[in-house]
Formats: structure tokens, C-alpha cells, sequence
């Protein structure tokens, strides 16, 4: 069964949380995880680049020359894509880049993303993480207090607002609860830190 160490807000070690083998220890399926990121990346995609086609540029309605005897070649609309000013030919449309994913590989995606955090050492338990009031300072205390250096994802078991107006000026900071997680997140930090309610979450939604 995988562990992790508890940490307090100075960094001191409270012990060792057993961590469900479900969660934190399956194995890795790279196939399912890219297929998963790429999905995720696709669904951010606004889609909305548009180019005109030839229906839709302004002008060309009469043909430029006669259709024989001026020696040039014959052209129907100064509109053509072959000319400056005119259409592009196969240009992008409004259109939706979602892919559709199965949830079930959703969280086999999320469990492989999680379990190699644990094995990478880069999982950071707080017993708990509370300021009195929105200061960067005090999370920049934290997180040299735990050693987390590099881009860091913070997962909080609900909305803290005083929490996330602490973090969210801190280069290479990222913020989200439980219930917005994503493999992407979870892959693009260098560190994971979550608080001890948060993990209790995590497992009972992925166990």
C-alpha cells in the first residue's frame, strides 16, 4: 500500500497517511492518459477562426475580359482564390474540436496521473490550509516550508477564497478542487500539493 508523509503549514512532519492502492498505486496506462490530455486540450479550443469562401468575399461579380481574344488567360471573377484579394481555398470554419471520452478512461487516466505523482515523490500532503486573510507572502511560506519549488498544482477540497487569492500571483501556481481535477493539471505540475480533507475526497470519488 503506498504512503505519504503529513505535513503541517511549518513544514513539519505529523506522520504517514496509507493512501488507497486503487488510487495512488495503479499501474501506468500511457495510452489511455494521452488519449485522455489530448481530448482535454482539444475541448479547450474555441474553434472559431474563419476565412471567406468564394461566396462570401466582396466583389467579383463581373468577369474581368472577355472570354477569348484578349490573349490572356480566361478568368471568370477577380474573386478567385488563385488572386490576391480573393478567397482561400479549404480555409478553416467555425467548427468544435471536442472529442468525445469514455469516463471510465477519464479516471483510469486520472488514477495513472495520480499514482506517478506518488511514485515521483512529488506528492505534497498538508494536514491542513487556512490564512486569516489573502496574503502571498504567507503561501510563499508554505511552499518553501515543504521544499516545492518549479510549477506547483494546489487541490483544495472546496472554494477557499482566501487560500486561492493567496496563491494565484505566484508563478507557476495552478488552484482547483476536487471536483474540477483533471489528468492535465495533475501532469503539467512539478509538485501536487493537497490538503488532507481534499485527499479523502479524491479517493472516495476514484476508489
Amino acid at each position: 500500500m503506498p504512503k505519504v508523509n503529513l505535513y503541517n503549514m511549518e513544514g513539519a512532519s505529523l506522520g504517514e497517511l496509507d493512501l488507497s492502492e486503487k488510487v495512488f498505486g495503479a499501474e501506468a496506462n500511457e495510452a489511455v492518459v494521452h488519449e485522455v490530455v489530448v481530448a482535454y486540450l482539444a475541448g479547450l479550443r474555441r474553434g472559431t477562426s474563419s476565412t471567406k469562401s468564394r461566396g462570401e468575399v466582396r466583389g467579383g461579380g463581373r468577369k474581368p475580359w472577355r472570354q477569348k481574344g484578349t490573349g490572356r488567360a480566361r478568368v471568370g471573377t477577380i474573386r478567385s482564390p488563385l488572386w490576391r484579394g480573393g478567397s482561400i481555398i479549404f480555409g478553416p470554419k467555425p467548427r468544435s474540436y471536442k472529442k468525445g471520452i469514455n469516463k471510465k478512461k477519464v479516471l483510469v487516466a486520472l488514477r495513472s496521473a495520480l499514482s506517478a505523482k506518488v511514485a515521483e515523490d512529488a506528492l505534497i500532503v498538508l494536514d491542513e490550509l487556512a490564512f486569516d486573510a489573502p496574503k502571498t507572502k504567507d503561501m510563499l511560506k508554505v511552499l518553501d516550508a515543504v521544499k516545492s519549488t518549479g510549477k506547483f498544482l494546489l487541490v483544495l477540497g472546496e472554494e477557499n477564497e482566501t487560500v486561492i487569492k493567496s496563491a494565484r500571483n505566484i508563478p507557476g501556481s495552478a488552484i482547483t478542487t476536487v471536483n474540477r481535477l483533471t489528468t492535465y493539471d495533475v501532469l503539467h505540475a512539478d509538485k501536487m500539493i493537497i490538503t488532507k480533507d481534499a485527499l479523502a475526497k479524491v479517493e472516495e470519488v476514484l476508489a
